[in-house]
Parts: structure tokens; C-alpha cells; sequence
């Protein structure tokens, strides 16, 4: 085996295994003493991990103050939204979340049905959903209404994300990120209104969920999404990233074994009212 493919398959193993991070480029010694930085080169090296991206790649972190007054300002914004149109405006308006200036040409919001009794929730906007404004629309996208077709939910689905703007280099969105943006996404399914979420990846799982469990243990589960407030109570049930599905054809079983099980769910409720 070639070291590329033995890489390959090391990478296909942790991945099925549920390990959806990665620490660091390159292994530490934990063991080895460190020296301890001067204070100039402190302030050369930047803000540390503890204290958070740097805008836009560059410039000090943002305060704790500074980012609590954005999310006052999402929460402002969101709640002032009547309709979806309007809070797609106030998405676009939005300053708060710093993936918009780390090179995204523009916000995306959602796309579907306005009052679906489905919500399909993924991470964030890649480079063709960055370039067209619209959710899902690359390959993983064209897999997940293939899916969703079979599925029987063709015309019943509002997709969006946890971030409305594309990570720099497809990155995963940070859980800071994450939670500027939640208000949105907050106010979004309160004015849909849907009978179910459908949680796509690891990362949506996890912050629309507070869980930090991997996604290979979330998935097909039923869980209880609830609002900041308590008003809404929705089921939400996690499923693989058809980005994953892509790379990793083999799991495309467990992923429609998780539509069914949704499906089904979502269709008893709708004879019962």
C-alpha cells in the first residue's frame, strides 16, 4: 500500500470512528517544558487559541464585550424580523459575525419551502453556495435533494445554516461563530414553523443540540431542540453530511436508514393533526 493510500484509509478509520477535529497540524511532546515567551513576543505571536480568532485573519481578537454586543445586536435584529424576507435583510446587514470578513463575497441564508414542515439545518456555506447565495446547491447539496427526493420530501424542506457566510477554506465553523448566528437561525424556525429539524453533520448537531458527542453516535437519534426562551419545543434528529457521503460512499446506508426513521416520524405526526 502506497503512503497515500495508507493515509487515506488512517483517515477514513478516525472518521468513521467519529473523531471530527484536529487538534493540531503537527504532534507535541506534552512532556517537554516549553520556554516561557517574552512578553515582545507574546504580543508578536498574535492572540492565543484561548482567545480567539482574529478578524479577518489579522488584528487583535475580538473582547468578550465586543462579542457580547454583537449577539445583542443579532437577538435585536432577528426579533425585529416579521417575515423571512425581512430577516434575510437583517442577515445581510449583520456585522457581528466574523466570517464576513474573512473573504466570503456574501451572505446565504436559505432556500425551500417557507412554511415546510421540515427544516434541514447544515455547518455553513461552501465556495459554489458562496458563489451562487444559496444553501446546498454544490455536489453535496445535488446528493442531499437526491436523498430527500427518495425520501419523499421533495418540496417539503427550508434548508439554511449555523453561519451565513463561508468559512476561509471550508473550515468548520467555530462555536463562537456559531453562536452570533443562532438568533437567526433562532428566528427562522419560529417563523417556518416546522414539525422537525434535520441536523446535517457533526457541527450542526452539536450546536443546534449543546451536544459534543461525534456525529456517528448522534445520528438517527431523536432529540428535543428547544428555544432560547422555552416557547419552542421541535424534534431534531442528526444525520451525516452528505459532504461525508460523498467521500465515504459506504455510510450512505446509515444516512437512509436515518431518513426513513424520519420520514416516518414526520408522516404519523401529520395524520394525527
Amino acid at each position: 500500500m502506497s503512503e497515500r493510500r495508507a493515509l487515506e484509509s488512517l483517515l477514513s478509520f478516525w472518521s468513521l470512528a467519529g473523531v471530527d477535529a484536529a487538534l493540531a497540524d503537527r504532534p507535541v511532546d506534552r512532556t517537554a517544558r516549553p520556554a516561557e515567551p517574552t512578553p515582545l513576543a507574546r504580543r508578536a505571536a498574535g492572540p492565543t487559541a484561548a482567545e480567539g480568532p482574529a478578524l479577518g485573519g489579522q488584528g487583535p481578537a475580538r473582547s468578550p464585550a465586543a462579542a457580547t454586543e454583537a449577539l445583542g445586536e443579532a437577538r435585536r435584529l432577528a426579533a425585529q424580523a416579521a417575515d423571512l424576507a425581512a430577516l434575510e435583510v437583517a442577515i445581510v446587514a449583520f456585522e457581528g459575525c466574523a466570517l464576513k470578513t474573512m473573504g466570503a463575497s456574501r451572505a446565504v441564508f436559505a432556500r425551500g419551502a417557507p412554511d415546510a414542515p421540515v427544516m434541514v439545518i447544515g455547518e455553513g456555506p461552501g465556495a459554489e453556495e458562496d458563489v451562487r447565495g444559496e444553501p446546498f446547491v454544490g455536489r453535496a447539496g445535488r446528493l442531499l435533494d437526491a436523498m430527500l427526493g427518495a425520501a419523499g420530501l421533495t418540496g417539503r424542506v427550508f434548508i439554511t445554516n449555523t453561519v451565513f457566510w463561508r468559512p476561509p477554506g471550508n473550515r468548520t465553523p467555530t462555536l463562537t461563530e456559531q453562536a452570533v448566528c443562532a438568533p437567526f437561525v433562532e428566528r427562522a424556525i419560529a417563523l417556518v414553523r416546522p414539525r422537525a429539524l434535520l441536523l446535517v453533520g457533526g457541527a450542526a448537531a452539536k450546536a443546534m443540540l449543546t451536544e459534543s458527542h461525534g456525529i456517528l453516535s448522534l445520528r438517527g437519534r431523536w432529540f428535543e431542540w428547544r428555544s432560547s426562551d422555552g416557547a419552542l419545543e421541535i424534534p431534531a434528529m442528526p444525520t451525516l453530511h452528505p459532504a461525508f457521503l460523498l467521500r465515504q460512499p459506504a455510510a450512505k446506508a446509515m444516512a437512509w436508514s436515518d431518513l426513513l426513521t424520519f420520514t416516518e416520524r414526520l408522516d404519523r405526526s401529520t395524520r394525527t393533526t
